[in-house]
């Protein structure tokens, strides 16, 4: 499973000194956009350029213990098959502190051509769902 070492950035504790919920997806999002680059090999932001972007559908997130000040955590990204779908695919991720799940996420993901269209899943991405990695 990919994953990434990271630290709580101090402009992101709330005023409980803890770490504000807006920012467990940000968190996600980092380690997302590595994994679909260093993984699938794909530079979202490339890709932009080329007419062919990549979005968000629709997220769930499920918070299990605060992150605090300094907290060491680990951040992981698996890519899955969305069931019965052709134009979606999702990201399960995790925020790990201390060997435990501090959060999880389910993210739904498309493309979606920038010139109008039909939502897809790339080819390639396609090819490694269907080998299930």
């Amino acid at each position: 499973m990919f994953s990434v070492d990271m630290s709580v950035k101090d402009e992101h504790i709330d005023f409980q000194g803890i770490v504000d919920g807006l920012y467990y997806p940000w968190y996600m999002e980092v380690v997302r956009h590595r994994f679909v680059k260093e993984e699938l090999g794909v530079d979202i932001e490339e890709a932009a350029k080329r007419g062919e972007n990549w979005v968000l559908a629709e997220y769930t997130l499920t918070f299990k213990s605060s992150l605090k000040k300094g907290d060491a955590v680990t951040v992981t990204c698996e890519l899955r098959p969305i069931e019965g779908s052709r134009s979606r695919f999702g990201f399960f991720q995790t925020i790990v502190r201390g060997g435990k799940v501090a959060a999880e996420a389910s993210f739904t993901a498309t493309c979606v051509p920038a010139a109008g269209g039909r939502p897809f899943i790339p080819e390639h991405v396609q090819s490694r769902l269907m080998a299930g990695t």
